[in-house]
């Protein structure tokens, strides 16, 4: 069983920049900087996330998934995670891919803002594995070298391709870009004769971003705000909240996508 680290990292947060309508190229220019940005003066509804997609990632755009509208009722906390799932489906006899495991980034819109709570949080990933690296060296070991089973947890689910998605947490592009992966759906792979190791090291990881969680600066999305993120560079989460609260969802893939 891995030791746990004692040495604290300090904490990577980002508090995105507001940015107003018409103003695309300072957008790309703080969502390059941060890896997070959050666009304002923009209605509620799907298709100011295509827009707001456009503006500020240009030419770059190649592939626009599905949107997502998430309603949820006095919800529970969302920890910090990175988008992107293996999901295909048929339609019409013909395959359609639904989500991607190399989403490079995800628009998420306010439509319905919470009575109290739901407000958002973003954490820097490069941050958190550079600072890995001297805090927990074993845990910086394992997240760049070690393999693991991307959603070997949700085994089972519809949709969801039988062939095990086999990866690192860190990974690089054929362009050089780094992605840091999170998600609870990482497993050992089958057999894995480190099994063992992998399991509590994958407890470790979440042990280490909860405490991180804990030390990050909250902000509140007004409704139609849109918050751009970097999903290879950066995590993000919500606090728990009371009454209703909705947000709109797009995933998406440019030309610096895996």
């Amino acid at each position: 069983m891995p030791a746990t680290s004692t040495t604290r990292q300090s904490v990577p947060g980002v508090v995105p920049q507001r940015v107003g309508p018409g103003r695309g190229e300072a957008a790309a220019r703080c969502l390059g900087r941060d890896g997070a940005v959050v666009l304002t003066g923009y209605e509620p509804d799907a298709d100011s996330l295509v827009v707001a997609a456009a503006t500020v990632l240009g030419d770059r755009l190649r592939q626009l998934f599905p949107q997502r509208l998430r309603r949820s009722h006095d919800g529970r906390p969302v920890p910090l995670h990175a988008d992107g799932f293996d999901l295909v489906v048929e339609i019409a006899g013909v395959p359609h891919r639904r989500r991607d495991p190399d989403e490079d980034h995800v628009l998420v819109q306010c439509v319905r803002g919470a009575a109290s709570g739901g407000e958002s949080f973003v954490a820097d990933a490069y941050r958190f594995v550079d600072e890995c690296e001297a805090a927990d060296p074993e845990l910086w070991e394992f997240l760049t070298r070690t393999d693991v089973d991307l959603y070997g947890a949700w085994a089972g689910l519809r949709g969801l391709p039988a062939e095990p998605r086999v990866g690192r947490h860190v990974e690089y592009t054929r362009t050089g870009r780094r992605l840091v992966r999170r998600t609870d759906g990482a497993a050992p792979l089958h057999r894995d004769p480190q099994a063992e190791y992998v399991q509590a090291m994958l407890e470790r990881l979440k042990s280490a971003v909860a405490e991180t969680e804990q030390g990050l600066e909250r902000f509140r999305l007004a409704e139609g705000e849109i918050l751009v993120l970097d999903n290879y560079r950066c995590w993000h989460g919500r606090d728990a909240h009371t009454g209703e609260r909705a947000v709109r969802i797009l995933t998406l893939r440019t030309s610096d996508a895996r």
